[in-house]
């Protein structure tokens, strides 16, 4: 039995491998390349954990060896072996990142959240009470393998009913292609004043090996394509404005602007015949850019809607801790946050990539509603 298992084990490490030495880069990444590393983690995962903690126990039997060796007490073992409860306790603990991360692959990742949030702002118009805006983010449709689980967020989706529809990009993982199957669903979805989309980094075609500069330009083409298609006014650094009762508010849509990714983004051109006090709600993918610009900028984006992160798609969120890897990268990376009178949301994706799954941070569905501040 010990023996099938680590035969087991190495055949998940050497299939990884050879599919990461083999993938189509003319393609970019493939869901076997993501089940393949899925694997990978699920297998190994609950090994290193185990690791750690034998390592633990032989630091502590080495420590107690030399104690023994000055003790006069002759009845200790020189030394001591392994203690059983820590063989049991290190296999319950194991257990749980194996359990964990084969949920994340099976179910979690279409494990959809509707999270909300009310927001209360000085300069809201008046007629803009209340109004409600659903946002979501990183679709990563060429992730999916499930369309029965798509459809079940799409029509949670329309069920909250929101004036707008705001998609902060990453529509597809590498080709225009990819979104094709699912051109049908995103279809479906309505809001009452409209749906607006930008794009993310992965929407540039920037990582795939393309034949030509005419493919990629085709491919990109094809991508932006995709927003019409399915109802979205893509905004590519330019604004437009929703009226109610004579008031207005803007929406600002930017291209990719990250201080680790393509900058292709450009506040100025993109906020371009608006006034300082508008209120105004950005669509910008990468929250980086909230951090390093927008959030201090004279001209007051009230509102920011990102993506990105995933929330790294692993991590730990119950009442009183919120944590995730991906924390050490970005200041902002899941949810609600507040500087210098401006907000930010930044959504934890409503598809996944790379790792076919998700791990405590749950695919979500924002709906934010706008509170005038009394």
């Amino acid at each position: 039995m010990l023996s099938l298992y680590w035969i087991f084990s190495i055949v998940i490490l050497v299939n990884f491998v050879y599919r990461l030495s083999t993938f189509d880069r003319s393609t970019g990444l493939s869901q076997i390349l993501m089940l393949s590393f899925g694997l990978l983690i699920l297998s190994f995962a609950p090994k290193i954990i185990a690791l750690v903690i034998l390592f633990g126990e032989d630091v502590f039997r080495v420590v107690k060896t030399g104690l023994n060796y000055f003790s006069t007490d002759t009845s200790t073992d020189f030394f001591p072996e392994r203690r059983a409860f820590v063989s049991k306790v290190t296999l319950g603990v194991a257990a749980i990142p194996f359990v964990s991360v084969l949920y994340g692959m099976m179910k979690g990742k279409y494990n959809y959240q509707v999270v909300k949030h009310t927001l209360f702002f000085d300069d809201l118009p008046s007629s803009f009470d209340g109004f409600k805006i659903t946002h979501i983010s990183d679709i990563h449709s060429g992730s999916f393998d499930n369309a029965d689980k798509i459809q079940h967020g799409i029509d949670l989706i329309n069920e909250q009913n929101s004036d707008v529809i705001l998609f902060t990009g990453d529509i597809v993982n590498n080709v225009a292609e990819e979104m094709d199957p699912w051109i049908p669903y995103f279809r479906q979805l309505k809001a009452k004043q409209g749906k607006f989309s930008v794009l993310g980094n992965h929407d540039y075609g920037e990582y795939v090996n393309w034949k030509s500069s005419e493919e990629k330009n085709r491919n990109f083409q094809a991508i932006k394509d995709i927003h019409p298609k399915i109802g979205f006014d893509l905004l590519l650094n330019q604004n437009s404005y929703l009226e109610k009762n004579g008031e207005k508010i803007a929406i600002i849509g930017m291209e990719n602007w990250g201080t680790r990714f393509k900058k292709a983004g450009d506040l100025q051109i993109a906020s371009k015949g608006l006034n300082k006090k508008d209120f105004k709600i950005l669509m910008s993918h990468d929250p980086s850019h909230w951090n390093t610009e927008v959030k201090s900028h004279d001209d007051n984006y009230q509102l920011t809607l990102s993506g990105h992160t995933h929330g790294m798609q692993f991590g730990i969120e119950i009442p009183g801790l919120k944590w995730s890897p991906v924390q050490y990268v970005y200041k902002q990376w899941a949810g609600i946050y507040e500087e210098f009178g401006r907000k930010i949301n930044v959504n934890r994706g409503f598809g996944f990539l790379a790792f076919p799954g998700r791990v405590g941070i749950w695919p979500e569905i924002s709906v934010i509603t706008l509170k005038k501040k009394i």
